[in-house]
């Protein structure tokens, strides 16, 4: 894999197409963007998207990654865990990122080094106006997992 791991620090929401797969509510979306760095996964065309974001001095949450779908499974996502990883991990004590209770992504994250933290019980229900699904399963818990340093 011969990739380019870039931050985009003007236009962001040139990237909204990616980011709304992993976020489907733009409003959901505008909350962090801004706030956040948004890095860009390169490789012959863009293939994956992140935004983080400082909680804190010692804190910071991967609040959005996104592969477009004909380009999953091939390492972009993982490749762009690691470099997140290396970058903040030291600057900051721990990384958090939230997701939907579905076991495919949960062992995605584990495999990246994260393990569960803490659950924001009925998340998705309360904070989106249409019930989500991902793999089948209704998203109800955020589902948050840590990585430290």
């Amino acid at each position: 894999m011969n990739h380019m791991i870039t931050e985009v620090t003007s236009n962001k929401k040139d990237y909204l197409d990616l980011l709304l797969l992993a976020d489907e509510s733009e409003d959901m979306i505008d909350r962090y963007l801004d706030d956040g760095r948004l890095f860009v996964l390169n490789d012959e065309g863009v293939k994956c998207v992140a935004v983080v974001v400082a909680l804190g001095a010692e804190e910071c949450e991967l609040k959005n990654i996104a592969t477009y779908p004909e380009h999953q499974n091939k390492g972009y996502g993982k490749a762009m865990v690691d470099y997140l990883s290396e970058q903040y991990l030291g600057e900051f004590k721990v990384m958090y990122v939230g997701t939907g209770d579905v076991p495919k992504i949960l062992r995605f994250y584990e495999r990246c080094g994260f393990r569960i933290s803490h659950r924001d019980e009925n998340f998705f229900i309360d904070n989106y106006d249409h019930p989500m699904f991902e793999d089948g399963i209704q998203l109800r818990d955020m589902v948050y997992l840590r990585k430290d340093a």
